[in-house]
């Protein structure tokens, strides 16, 4: 009997593990921007945009006033934004100092903690609610 030989597969094996880490590195990069997705802001459309900060200082480039802005003034403000009947724009928690801004026609607002967020409607300051009382309401551009 002779020596049997088996035939190289050595660039073939090479060539699969390549392949292989690929798509490993792709399957973790999707499943990272996917977790930071849910984590965040979901997307909107262009003309739902908001204006996120931590400064409660007006910037001078925006010439027009916010249907709404709410400024949160405690540790932690869950807000719930959305167009009636359409997207939501915001459910989340801010942090103290951060302010989110919104210039549709039409928004419906839930705050569960009515007292830790400062509220604007066209600019003018909406009236304090209860610290710890849930408020819903409905904000219309003047």
């Amino acid at each position: 009997m002779g020596r049997h030989r088996s035939r190289s597969l050595g660039a073939a094996r090479l060539v699969i593990m390549v392949l292989s880490a690929g798509l490993l590195a792709l399957l973790a990069v999707a499943l990272i921007t996917l977790a930071n997705r849910d984590q965040g802001e979901p997307p909107r459309p262009a003309e739902a945009a908001a204006t996120v900060s931590s400064t409660p200082v007006p910037r001078p480039s925006e010439t027009r006033v916010a249907t709404l802005r709410l400024l949160c003034a405690a540790q932690r403000c869950p807000v719930f934004v959305r167009v009636p009947g359409g997207d939501i724009l915001i459910d989340q928690d801010l942090t103290a100092g951060q302010e989110v801004s919104y210039f549709e026609p039409r928004l419906d607002v839930v705050l569960n903690d009515a007292g830790a967020v400062h509220v604007l409607e066209n600019g003018k300051e909406r009236p304090a609610g209860e610290p710890g009382k849930r408020a819903e309401f409905q904000v219309k551009r003047d």
